[in-house]
């Protein structure tokens, strides 16, 4: 597991720019926004791969120092990260349980809509990157209605930027609803990777982005 916050998101963004999951270049957004650089977890689709990212994911959450007994991911990129980060945090010991949900609720058999081990006390959220956050928050209700605490959210990549009401979905969560928010890399840290490894031009557009969509 890397040893600290720096070495964990530059190994991510390593990592995904291996799998070509973090591009440069022009990319227009679902929000209509034109980007410098788009992320795209789903590229990441190997052993190996999910086997490093878990690992990222693990070292981020154990550097939040977040209190959680149980891991959520929700339908359908957040089943295969936390199902990988449980595995991840297996090999250092700690055996925590996982649930995942269905899109939708299962009539038959055992029914309803989540899966996996019952929902612990202090849950933590497991996805890819929040844009609207509507997954995350459709996820909060049923965690509630288990009896259960939403006690973090953890993501791969934070983009830093502003929203509908000018507040990053991220900030918005803590400030909404209470929640911790952790993200093994954010937009600092792109402009970081990219310094090293890219030209001045790349650089210098991703700032640009952020000049002009970035939050405070």
């Amino acid at each position: 597991m890397p040893a600290d916050r720096f070495d964990t998101s530059q190994d991510f963004l390593a990592l995904a720019d291996q799998y070509d999951a973090l591009k440069f270049g022009e990319f227009t957004l679902k929000s209509g926004r034109v980007s410098p650089y788009f992320f795209n977890m789903g590229e990441i689709a190997s052993g190996a791969g999910m086997k490093r990212l878990a690992a990222n994911y693990a070292a981020a959450l154990a550097a939040s120092n977040i209190d959680y007994d149980s891991l959520f991911g929700p339908a359908y990129k957040g089943i295969p990260l936390v199902t990988s980060l449980a595995c991840a945090l297996a090999d250092h010991g700690f055996d925590v349980p996982f649930t995942y949900n269905r899109k939708e609720a299962k009539d038959h058999g055992e029914g309803g809509s989540l899966v996996g081990a019952p929902l612990g006390k202090r849950v933590v959220i497991v996805d890819d990157v929040i844009t609207a956050g509507t997954a995350v928050r459709e996820a909060i209700g049923p965690i509630r209605a288990a009896g259960a605490e939403v006690a973090g959210v953890l993501i791969a990549l934070d983009r830093q930027e502003r929203g509908a009401d000018n507040r990053s979905p991220l900030v918005a969560l803590a400030e909404d609803e209470g929640i911790a928010t952790v993200a093994v890399a954010n937009l600092d840290d792109v402009i970081g990777y990219a310094r090293d490894r890219y030209s001045a031009e790349t650089v210098a557009a991703i700032r640009a982005y952020r000049e002009r969509y970035g939050v405070a």
